[in-house]
């Protein structure tokens, strides 16, 4: 069973904050041999990056809707994740060639995609869930009386409370 907290709670970050939406598009759902293997490389990434704390990868949300999976990933710095995409002793830059290798030999079969965000500031609010997201990356920490509503807590002009 899931464990969920009753409180309302929020995010607490100093510093920079990099939101990193990546995600596939199965354009052609029977074609398994050429989105499964696209599917199964992004589990090793994530491991390497969680286990190592100095990549830079606070956490991360993996997500499946309509068109794919996504995966949100929270990230300390611009400059680290780039660092991770073109560091070529780990496991993305062998896992892009082979997408890219199979992609020329059957094209629009999947889709890959992603977006970078540099925060200027988050708010956030959770209510009987699990630690996820936000709180989950960076710290969870009870909404006080003076961020009790969502203006209060992005007016304080960081990514946090």
């Amino acid at each position: 069973m899931v464990r969920t907290d009753g409180r309302r709670m929020t995010h607490h970050h100093d510093g920079e904050l990099v939101v990193f939406h990546i995600g596939m598009t199965i354009n052609r759902w029977w074609r398994v041999d050429q989105w499964l293997p696209t599917l199964l490389a992004m589990g090793p990434m994530l491991r390497e990056l969680s286990r190592d704390p100095d990549s830079g990868l606070l956490g991360f949300r993996a997500l499946l809707g309509a068109g794919g999976p996504t995966v949100i990933q929270y990230w300390r710095s611009v400059d680290e994740l780039y660092a991770y995409a073109s560091d070529r002793t780990a496991t993305h830059r062998p896992a892009w060639a082979a997408f890219n290798r199979r992609a020329r030999k059957a094209p629009g079969v999947v889709g890959v995609w992603h977006e970078t965000y540099r925060v200027a500031g988050a708010e956030s609010v959770y209510v009987g869930t699990p630690e996820l997201g936000l709180a989950r990356a960076t710290r969870r920490v009870p909404v006080t009386a003076r961020g009790d509503a969502a203006p209060q807590r992005m007016a304080d002009g960081r990514t946090v409370a």
